[in-house]
């Protein structure tokens, strides 16, 4: 998605709504990236995809992929369960708006933290880490609770440490 500029001759409520629409949607794309790690914090929640996904939503991952909102939360569940931590940072959040939806396109750079079986073998070793860097790319859609998304795939550019698969 290449980003595009405001046009200059856009009237100032019109400016001001599709800023208001940016910013909502940048704010979905930054509470979504804080769940990755907290979503489980407190014990295993169903709930929380609700408040991120359409019911329609399509995810297209590395580990797999999942249709719906019925075990969208598990699907995130079982990913995390291969390590004791994750921390998740999101930048350049590319938005195009397009009436009731929007192209959404932001890059990801995530740490995962391996059980502490493994990091107490080699615990200063950057290798008892596991690193990834890549983007989301997706849409958005605007539902009567607000922006969800609704079709959305994470691309892999990068890794750094051992994997889950390759843990002995």
């Amino acid at each position: 998605m290449t980003p595009t500029p405001a046009d200059p001759i856009e009237p100032p409520a019109q400016q001001l709504s599709r800023l208001t629409e940016r910013a909502a949607i940048s704010d979905l794309i930054d509470r979504y990236t804080v769940i990755l790690d907290d979503q489980d914090r407190n014990g295993f929640d169903a709930t929380w995809p609700r408040s991120f996904f359409s019911e329609d939503c399509r995810l297209d991952f590395p580990i797999g992929t999942h249709r719906g909102l019925e075990g969208l939360a598990e699907f995130h569940h079982r990913a995390k369960q291969e390590f004791t931590a994750t921390h998740h940072l999101s930048s350049n959040h590319l938005i195009r708006l397009d009436g009731d939806r929007a192209d959404v396109r932001f890059q990801m750079i995530a740490v995962h933290l391996h059980p502490q079986a493994v990091r107490d073998r080699a615990p200063t070793d950057p290798g008892a880490l596991f690193r990834i860097g890549g983007y989301y790319e997706g849409e958005t859609v605007r539902t009567p609770d607000g922006w969800r998304f609704s079709r959305w795939t994470f691309h892999v550019v990068w890794t750094d440490g051992v994997s889950p698969a390759e843990l002995p």
